[in-house]
């Protein structure tokens, strides 16, 4: 049965995703952060003091998601073998978006195709971290397109992979170190030193299945004629290290290279305006069908890991 975990929890994802009405793991770790902020946060302490608590809360975070997910494991096991694979199943399928990304560009598309884009200002404002009242279509459409390529790697392969390594729990607390840096990691006055930690960390469990992310787009969009393969492979070696995150720059760099169309460009955080480096060259104009586009690599990437993890996994076992 373990053979086939990451394949039934991968095709659970597509099928159901996160049904509504069933609280989501990630949900619970992002109140118990938030939880656990509200004790050691203190704005009038020291940096030093602020840089050991956020290490702390850490600590907490990664501990309880680990053991939290393997007691719920064992106890289930313990009921009934099945059972414990089952729940094994779910909580690995949790941690991937494949269905939440597709639907959530494929909304986005439609809603800019029936002219409602305030509306599909609304839908991307829900991933995305930028502000979004005032985006233009164009930047819908590249805010929808970085977000999707970037979470080829948060969303999808990195917690595909430490399925792989370790089950269920390891899975869990990837997400865990996911949430923590989206929650804590931002260089702002509060955060710079309470969630370099978060931040850091998050860097180091990303910094491996990033690379492996970008060039398996590379891959993937080779073997597929309507993309461009080997532009892939030149934006992902010259543009990779532009972005601001040590990661994010390789799938991104990857896709718009296949794509062959330029992101990157002003945001707005909060209404502070951002510069980020222009990934990409501008082809082709970024359109609504673009997202559609860019959500093809990322499943057929997610499959390609799906398909590589089974067969090692496969591998092993008859050793």
């Amino acid at each position: 049965m373990n053979i086939f975990n990451l394949l039934v929890a991968f095709l659970l994802d597509l099928w159901i995703g996160d049904p509504v009405g069933i609280p989501h793991p990630v949900v619970l770790i992002g109140k118990l952060i938030t939880k656990l902020e509200n004790i050691f946060y203190k704005e009038y302490k020291s940096n030093s003091y602020k840089l050991v608590t956020g290490a702390i809360l850490v600590i907490l975070v990664l501990f309880i998601t680990y053991l939290s997910s393997w007691f719920l494991i064992s106890i289930f096991t313990l009921i009934h073998p099945w059972l414990g694979w089952i729940i094994n199943i779910w909580l690995i399928s949790t941690t991937i978006a494949v269905k939440g990304l597709r639907d959530a560009g494929n909304k986005i598309k439609t809603l800019l195709t029936q002219n409602n884009i305030n509306e599909a200002r609304k839908e991307v404002g829900f991933i995305v971290g930028r502000d979004t009242y005032n985006l233009t279509e164009n930047e819908i459409i590249r805010a929808t397109v970085e977000t999707i390529a970037e979470n080829i790697v948060d969303a999808i392969i990195s917690p595909l992979l430490f399925a792989f390594l370790g089950g269920a729990p390891l899975a869990m607390t990837y997400r865990a170190v996911n949430t923590l840096d989206s929650m804590l990691g931002y260089r702002n006055e509060k955060y710079l030193y309470f969630g370099r930690v978060a931040a850091r960390l998050d860097d180091f469990f990303n910094y491996f299945p990033a690379r492996l992310t970008g060039f398996s787009i590379v891959l993937i969009c080779i073997l597929l004629p309507e993309y461009s393969g080997k532009n892939s492979l030149k934006i992902l070696r010259r543009d990779s290290r532009k972005h601001p995150s040590p990661n994010s720059g390789f799938s991104e760099s990857a896709v718009s290279g296949a794509l062959q169309v330029r992101l990157g460009g002003l945001n707005y955080y909060q209404g502070v305006p951002s510069q980020r480096p222009f990934i990409g060259d501008e082809v082709f104009p970024l359109t609504v069908e673009t997202i559609g586009k860019a959500s093809k690599i990322m499943l057929f990437t997610s499959a390609y890991w799906v398909l590589v993890l089974t067969f090692f996994k496969y591998v092993i076992s008859v050793r």
